[in-house]
């Protein structure tokens, strides 16, 4: 454990190997549905926004996401590959609850990372990352949607 309490979030969010402790689609899902509980505003749909970068492993971190996103009624609005300050600006100006970016950024291809901005669109408090960590540790099943409330994604093409 860091100095800071955190366990998983680094510098700049979570960071590894994909498909291999902590960049695994398990882990993915978890931090959605936890990242939900953190961010849900009362009386309205939740609304995300996820941009990654051209990994291969994008694509399979941002599909568990999604899940866990929407497993608790959050929408999700999917970005595609674009550069990492454009999602810290369309977090912001979507009025987004949150921002996720997908990348590793210059760390090698087998790495992948996934890095959060709070609606302000700053990367997120390590008291924040903290809450999180210890939502993710919580069973989580109490958490989903009923049926008619399960979350929505949408991908948007025209972002940039």
């Amino acid at each position: 454990m860091s100095e800071n309490g955190r366990k998983l979030f680094g510098t700049d969010g979570i960071r590894g190997v994909a498909n291999q402790f902590p960049m695994t689609v398990e882990l993915a899902m978890r931090l959605g549905r936890a990242v939900a509980e953190r961010f849900r505003q009362t009386g309205r749909p939740g609304r995300i926004v996820i941009g990654k970068d051209t990994r291969l492993s994008g694509y399979m971190i941002e599909t568990a996401l999604v899940s866990g996103f929407t497993a608790v009624g959050m929408d999700v609005f999917l970005l595609g590959p674009m550069p990492t300050p454009a999602v810290a600006m369309l977090t912001r100006s979507l009025r987004a609850d949150l921002g996720v970016m997908i990348t590793a950024s210059h760390n090698p291809f087998t790495d992948n990372g996934i890095k959060l901005f709070g609606p302000d669109s700053y990367k997120l408090s390590d008291e924040k990352e903290v809450e999180i960590e210890a939502l993710m540790q919580d069973d989580s099943t109490g958490l989903l949607a009923a049926p008619e409330n399960i979350g929505r994604a949408t991908r948007i093409d025209s972002a940039c």
